[in-house]
This record gives C-alpha cells, structure tokens and sequence, in this order.
C-alpha cells in the first residue's frame, strides 16, 4: 500500500482518502488549538491562499497526544479553527500520530528522516510533512515554521516538479 492509498476522514466524519490529493503538493501538520506553537495556524492558512490556485493544500489533522492540548470534539475544533484563524484548508478528524495505534498515514511520514537525519515518531504539535504529487516526502520539526524558507522551498519544488511532469 502506497501513501496515496490511505484512507482518513474529515473532520466532518466523511470518508477520504490521500488518493483524493494525488495532484497536489501537500503540507500534512499535526495540529493542537492549546498550544504554544497554535498560532502557526495563522502562516498556515496564509500558505493555503497563497499556494491553493496553483495545486497545494494544507491537511490539517488535529491530535491530543501531546499534553493534552486537543481536548475538544471535531466539532469544537472545527469551530475553534474557523473563528479564531479563519482556516480554510481541510482538516481531519482527531488523529494518533504516535504509538501503537497511530494513523496509517502517521505510520508512514514517520519513517522519513529529518534535515538532521533523524527519523521517527512525531516530537510535538505542528510537526510538517511536505508530499510532493510525485510521492516525495519532506520532513520538518514542530519549532520550523509553516512559512520558513526550507518549507518554502520543497513546497515550490514539489509545485515544479508537477508542473514538469
């Protein structure tokens, strides 16, 4: 099974599938609405709107194994999301991303090693994974931010390599 073969669901309870975005460059993040690192949903939907029109999407996927800091329902996230950051990009219903009974998608992107080479489970909230439509995976730690330049970078690479195919 392929990354493009897993399934997820919204935050809404529909079925989806990472099939669903087999054409675009995706920004795959962790996300908690009680953390320190929460307003980097703000950099996020700025990523969104920019890159949106030209085959990229953010896919937000809300998770409370770390302190706890997504306590709330999909729904309540949902919420939170909208009028707090005025998210548009698609989230994901609440989601493992570590141990035993993490989420197939989480099984995979953390295989991929780091800018330090280190690969592994996910260290906190906000943990990025860039997916080019080519099946390229970049990884990048919770404290880089969504509009860093590397994460710009394989963004725009991603969207090249698409372009070229």
């Amino acid at each position: 099974m392929g990354i493009r073969d897993i399934e997820l669901t919204t935050i809404d309870g529909a079925p989806a599938s990472m099939a669903d975005y087999a054409d675009k460059v995706v920004l795959v993040v962790n996300v908690a609405s009680k953390c320190g690192l929460t307003p980097q949903y703000e950099k996020l939907e700025e990523l969104q709107k920019e890159y949106e029109g030209r085959g990229f999407t953010v896919l937000g996927f809300p998770c409370n194994q770390f302190l706890g800091q997504e306590p709330g329902t999909d729904e309540e996230i949902k919420e939170f999301c909208s009028t707090t950051y005025g998210v548009t990009f698609p989230l994901m219903d609440k989601t493992k991303v570590n141990g035993r009974d993490k989420h197939p998608l989480y099984a995979e992107l953390t295989q991929v090693k780091d800018a330090d080479g280190k690969a592994g489970k996910v260290k906190w909230n906000f943990e990025k994974f860039v997916i080019s439509p080519d099946g390229a995976v970049t990884r990048f730690r919770p404290q880089v931010q969504p509009d860093a330049p590397e994460v710009i970078a394989a963004i725009e690479n991603g969207l090249a390599r698409e372009a070229a195919a």
